[in-house]
């Protein structure tokens, strides 16, 4: 009980902090239920005068909540699907920024997680080069067997885990009532959202495991020739600290910068485009988190990612998935769209797979209809999104990630050269996946993994039928003698049921009480 009257209290000063910012300010009480209407009246009297209102307004409010809430909007930045593009593009101006702190905080934890001296782990550690809600970032000068070169020192903010784990767990207290009493919530999975926020921000806040992300990616695009990813040196890397090779490049949101340098700005933008599509179809292993400010172009003119806290992964599943649908859109061919997703078992066997190829008809065409530059991305999502809802399509938080962060590489892309064609682009890059993972070479190793799990499977057999056999006598058993509650059990259940209505009772008292507070104060 105490513990949901902490979460109610953050959360309504969350709400607080929203409308007074008039976040709610530009919703019109026409389209939203009529028990919202009133909280909606609350809301704008609330709100500061003289300010915008809306969406505009979005980014100043979650940044007054503090780190964890930027994270949280950051990351629905990338779900259309659960805020709408309204929101997304309010919150894509989110910026993760902070004051730093003291070089010598930095020099302790490094200290304490390697046990030895600053001065003998590095020749120098220069101040703060940048700084974010989890950590900040150092140049350093290493010293080896081959000389002195410079790396990145990243470390990890001071209590900045116990900010975390109390703020998401307010985040997952509000999912669950979300999800108990928002019939419509239950399709966006508010809890699997929260679930996906929080794993991120648990990678984010472990370097070891942003340095193994980091490893990994870096050793499936090892072949690559126009894309690379910082070596990570193992040897000074540890929970919170990661140290990692100095990109010595140009930042792909230095347009200047590029351009002074001679770069063919378009063929930059064609390598990030099918990079990207590279890694998630050939590795089912991207980078989520691509934008301006993580991609550099080196001194060899080769695109050059940082940031490995939010990645994405496919299964060969989920891959299949992606080439087809991406080519059936190059290809026009909306019926083999429409049959990939019902294949997928995505979209439910009461609709009819025609009816969902003239769905999907209608957001390729625009996509043909007009030129490169006149796409928009975001207004394909929200139709698509649409359609989803309209065919009970539940959310692929995977595939989510996926769309929205092709979104942002469409759009880094576009800066580089506004006349790109993101599906003529990418048809070199999805035509050759598909020719070698369901062309007749895709075939042939598709049944070798048939062969093989079947042989495991009737390895396994006789284990199960003897499981099995123990199963169905035990349930034999339990008919046999009825199956019935203990006194004991009818009890709790009582109470659990009267602790449920006592609870709501209480949460009803305190969000007056606030209101009340609020007007006299």
């Amino acid at each position: 009980m105490f513990a949901a009257i902490g979460h109610l209290l953050r959360l309504l000063r969350a709400v607080y902090v929203l409308a007074r910012e008039g976040v709610f300010s530009g919703i019109d009480p026409r389209l939203v239920p009529i028990e919202a209407r009133l909280p909606l009246a609350v809301a704008r009297l609330i709100a500061r005068k003289n300010v915008g209102v809306g969406m505009s307004r979005l980014a100043v409010a979650i940044q007054r909540l503090g780190p964890s809430y930027i994270k949280l909007g950051q990351f629905l930045a990338t779900r259309p699907d659960v805020v709408g593009a309204g929101a997304v593009m309010a919150l894509e101006s989110l910026q993760d920024r902070v004051a730093p702190f003291p070089r010598a905080v930095s020099v302790a934890i490094i200290e304490a997680a390697f046990g030895q001296p600053i001065d003998s782990l590095f020749v120098s550690l220069s101040e703060p080069m940048a700084a974010a809600s989890i950590a900040q970032v150092h140049r350093a000068r290493l010293r080896n067997q081959d000389g002195e070169r410079d790396v990145a020192v990243k470390v990890l903010r001071p209590g900045v885990e116990r900010l975390f784990r109390r703020d998401i767990s307010d985040m997952y207290f509000a999912a669950r009532l979300a999800e108990r009493w928002l019939p419509d919530a239950r399709r966006l999975k508010p809890v699997e959202v929260v679930d996906t926020l929080a794993r991120s921000v648990t990678m984010e806040m472990d370097f070891r495991l942003e340095a193994a992300a980091a490893s990994e990616f870096g050793e499936n695009a090892a072949a690559d020739p126009d894309f690379r990813v910082p070596r990570i040196d193992w040897n000074l890397t540890a929970k919170e600290v990661l140290t990692l090779e100095w990109i010595d490049g140009t930042s792909l949101s230095d347009m200047a910068g590029l351009e002074a340098r001679g770069l063919d700005l378009p063929s930059l933008g064609r390598v990030v485009i099918q990079s990207f599509l590279r890694h998630a179809m050939r590795d089912g292993f991207f980078h989520a988190d691509m934008h301006q400010g993580n991609l550099f172009a080196d001194h060899d003119g080769k695109l050059v990612a940082v940031d490995f806290g939010i990645m994405g992964r496919l299964g060969p599943k989920e891959r299949r998935f992606l080439a087809e649908i991406l080519y059936g859109f190059i290809t026009r061919d909306y019926n083999r769209v429409a049959e990939v997703h019902f294949q997928a078992g995505y979209v439910p066997r009461t609709h009819r797979v025609a009816d969902f190829a003239q769905a999907i008809r209608a957001i390729g065409e625009p996509i043909h209809s007009r030129t490169a530059d006149q796409i928009s991305m975001a207004k394909l999502l929200t139709l698509l999104f649409e359609i989803t809802a309209l065919f009970d399509m539940h959310t692929r938080i995977e595939l989510v990630m996926l769309q929205k962060t092709m979104v942002v590489v469409e759009g880094v892309a576009r800066k580089l050269d506004p006349r790109l064609d993101l599906w003529a682009t990418s048809e070199p890059v999805v035509r050759s996946w598909i020719e070698e993972n369901l062309g007749p070479l895709g075939k042939l190793q598709d049944a070798g993994a048939s062969v093989m799990s079947l042989a495991r499977a009737s390895l396994a057999l006789p284990d199960v039928l003897v499981r099995g056999e123990r199963i169905l006598s035990s349930l034999e058993t339990s008919f046999d003698k009825g199956i019935g509650l203990s006194g004991e059990s009818l009890e709790a259940l009582a109470k659990a049921q009267a602790g449920r209505f006592g609870w709501m009772t209480g949460a009803l008292w305190l969000i007056g009480i606030a209101l009340m507070l609020h007007w006299l104060f």
